[in-house]
């Protein structure tokens, strides 16, 4: 009996993964799993790192992207994977102290980027996690 091939998920341009809309933690975990190389072991950081930070954090894949959430307040942070690096979007990133560094044409939202070299600055990011949490976030 031969075993079928696993299909790996489709890399969109920049290597981000083409994961289906779902609710949840199974999607998100799914994206984790096709993210490419190194931002792999990020995501799974970066995942870990939320769910220690936001208690009954809620999950969701929309639009080839993880976010993450609360319950009746909206998301508060996307993830995106790019060819270089991978992008944090915090939604209400305008509110955060001090703000993340790279700016967005939403004047709410504010990004930051983790390259492959980078250190995983886990207590700035929880930081700024666990602060956008609080505020209302995107709703969609």
């Amino acid at each position: 009996m031969s075993k079928s091939p696993s299909k790996a998920p489709v890399l969109l341009s920049g290597g981000n993964p083409q994961i289906a809309k779902g609710d949840g933690d199974a999607p998100v975990q799914a994206y984790i799993a096709a993210m490419p190389e190194w931002k792999r072991d990020v995501g799974r950081q970066l995942d870990a790192l939320i769910e220690r930070t936001v208690p009954n954090v809620r999950k969701a894949v929309k639009w080839n992207s993880p976010l993450y959430g609360v319950e009746g307040n909206g998301w508060f942070l996307g993830i995106h994977c790019f060819s270089k690096y991978i992008k944090l979007a915090f939604f209400n990133g305008a509110l955060l102290d001090p703000e993340p560094p790279v700016g967005s044409k939403d004047p709410n939202t504010r990004y930051f980027h983790i390259h492959e070299d980078d250190p995983f600055d886990e207590a700035r990011l929880a930081h700024w996690i666990a602060q956008a949490a609080k505020h209302p976030g995107w709703i969609q």
